[in-house]
């Protein structure tokens, strides 16, 4: 992997804060033009591992969903279901997520990495839930309703995939 590119912003217009994001393929810190070389120094560091800790929230590792599923299970479940794995796959284009009830392996797309983490829970909910009942059917949508955000993430993820313009997807 190659070595990150900074670029960093001085402004006398900026008094007192610095802050940092992410342009693409580069980190753009800015500073206040009157902070020495050493502080500014300090600062880049300081903010970069700011947005790496950041980033490392924001897209879990696959043993990180793993109990996360067993939380949510435990938690909305009765702890019923109890997944074998639960991963990141990227080869997912139509669906939100898929599970085998066979083996208790559930996959998650990569797609959903990044947003919020009550969207994601829904996901994951909804595929523990297939571990118990294949079917969308009314014993299904009961059990995954118990998720008491269901019905906003799926408001949530149709609206994603609308400003996306893609159809609808399923989980």
């Amino acid at each position: 992997m190659p070595p990150e590119t900074v670029e960093v912003r001085r402004s006398s217009r900026r008094r007192r804060t610095v802050s940092a994001y992410r342009d693409g393929d580069k980190t753009i810190v800015l500073l206040p033009a009157w902070l020495s070389g050493e502080d500014a120094d300090e600062w880049v560091s300081r903010m970069l591992d700011r947005l790496a800790a950041k980033e490392r929230r924001r897209r879990p590792t696959d043993e990180a969903l793993l109990e996360r599923a067993k939380e949510l299970s435990a938690k909305y479940l009765d702890g019923e279901p109890d997944p074998v794995s639960v991963r990141w796959v990227d080869n997912q284009r139509h669906r939100w997520g898929s599970c085998t009830p066979e083996t208790g392996a559930i996959r998650i797309s990569t797609r959903l990495k990044g947003l919020p983490e009550w969207v994601i829970n829904y996901v994951i909910i909804h595929e523990l839930v297939h571990l118990l009942v294949p079917s969308h059917g009314p014993k299904f949508w009961a059990l995954v309703e118990q998720y008491p955000k269901a019905e906003r993430a799926r408001g949530f993820l149709e609206g994603f995939s609308a400003a996306a313009h893609t159809a609808p997807e399923e989980c």
